[in-house]
């Protein structure tokens, strides 16, 4: 009899918090903050579809599954907990929000893709969330329309390889990833997944900042990509527009701002590339027969060097960039030539030529020719010397009495006399 009344006593607090957590509190209740292991999925369960689910602040435990169309506002006093296994918020609905929680404590497991969040449904909205100790950020797979925007993302304390990535879309389409903050993870990665729009990100001390692979069309706009490997890399993929974006600090070996690998119709335009041990790297890109890769109106400064092309490719503008500060201006693997490719009015900081009549170009074309730089581009190991007093001496005299006829890498029949206006700051 005393555990008939126990138990309907537990049902009755139940019951009594679920009409809290969605009505808000019966009169005559007071606010009171959720036990630090109270499970999340029966407050979950109880909201009707097309309600909203106000917890009240506290920590809870997961993992929790949406089923529904709901929406989970956590209002940034909400603390959801995995408990280390398996993903933390599986969203398995379309039409539903998640918004204002504090996520944490997913599983380690790469084969199980453990997340913070998981999407598999259309048209949910993921806003304002803090994702940490989570091996994935959000994951998001055969999923479209989706809007995940202002949410802050870290992965577990592991080395670089080993964490998952940020965000991850998987033959996704027309997502908006807007105005996320992603620091220590592994990559951002969009895969098989075309017409999605990544602006006003702010990506920091990864491996790819963004990767692209058999991606189409997709609208990469106003981001900072800051101390990740590699700043932007597309990997067979046509069609990706990248504007405004500002991509400093991707140095090491393997280091470059951007780099294409087999792709084609890019545009890459407006955008800062600073400090990088590549700034541009081209591989067999364009890559299909008639297209083009555009490159126009960029700042490419101070980068070991500031295009490099795997191999003797042409079909890419460079239209109106300034080129300055860059140890290498321009680069070709094998020693080959890069003069196949269109250069028009570009503003280079060796030019050595005038500008009489005062129209703001050249009164000569820029040509740039590789002197010892062959040596680097024949035999890469040997950039480990650029710089050094011996390299200086054996430009010099390559210079001076060239042992060989020097290659010609490029002629700008055009070039800019005068810089751009004076940038803005880096954005922090």
């Amino acid at each position: 009899m005393g555990g008939a009344r126990a138990v309907a006593g537990g049902l009755a607090a139940l019951v009594l918090g679920v009409a809290w957590t969605i009505a808000g509190p019966l009169p005559g209740a007071s606010a009171r903050s959720a036990d630090p292991a109270a499970p999340l999925q029966p407050l979950i369960d109880a909201t009707a579809e097309g309600g909203v689910l106000r917890p009240p602040p506290g920590r809870y435990s997961g993992p929790v599954v949406i089923r529904r169309p709901i929406v989970l506002d956590g209002a940034g006093r909400v603390h959801v907990d995995g408990g280390g296994s398996g993903t933390v918020v599986l969203l398995a609905t379309g039409g539903a929000e998640v918004r204002g929680l504090r996520i944490s404590g997913s599983g380690e497991n790469h084969d199980g893709l453990d997340a913070g969040i998981q999407v598999r449904g259309d048209g949910n909205r993921i806003l304002d969330n803090v994702i940490e100790d989570c091996l994935f950020g959000i994951d998001l797979q055969q999923s479209n329309d989706n809007v995940v925007q202002g949410n802050r993302i870290s992965s577990k304390d592991l080395g670089l390889g080993v964490r998952g990535d940020g965000i991850r879309l998987w033959y996704s389409r027309r997502n908006e990833i807007v105005s996320n903050r992603i620091e220590e993870v592994r990559d951002v990665v969009v895969w098989y997944s075309g017409a999605n729009r990544i602006a006003d990100n702010t990506v920091i001390g990864g491996r790819y900042g963004l990767h692209f692979m058999y991606a189409e069309a997709n609208q990469v706009e106003d981001n900072r990509f800051d101390g990740n490997m590699v700043g932007v890399f597309l990997m067979y993929s046509d069609g990706v527009e990248l504007r405004r974006n500002h991509i400093r600090g991707a140095l090491g070996a393997t280091g470059m701002g951007i780099g294409f690998k087999e792709s084609s119709d890019v545009l890459i335009e407006d955008g800062a590339i600073i400090y990088c041990a590549k700034g541009i790297y081209l591989d067999t890109s364009p890559y299909q027969p008639d297209s083009t890769n555009r490159i126009l109106r960029n700042r490419i400064a101070y980068n070991g060097a500031g295009v490099i092309f795997h191999n003797d490719r042409e079909g890419n503008v460079f239209f109106e960039n300034e080129f300055v500060g860059n140890f290498t201006q321009v680069g070709v693997r094998g020693g080959g030539s890069a003069a196949r490719n269109t250069w028009f009015g570009n503003r280079w900081d060796d030019y050595r030529g005038f500008d009489r009549d005062g129209d703001g170009r050249g009164d000569t074309p820029y040509v740039l020719y590789a002197y010892s730089d062959r040596i680097w581009q024949e035999r890469p190991e040997a950039a480990f010397f650029r710089g050094s007093p011996l390299f200086e001496a054996i430009d010099f005299l390559d210079r001076l009495a060239p042992f060989s006829e020097p290659t010609l890498v490029l002629t700008d029949e055009s070039p800019r006399f005068e810089p751009q206006a004076e940038q803005a700051p880096w954005p922090m």
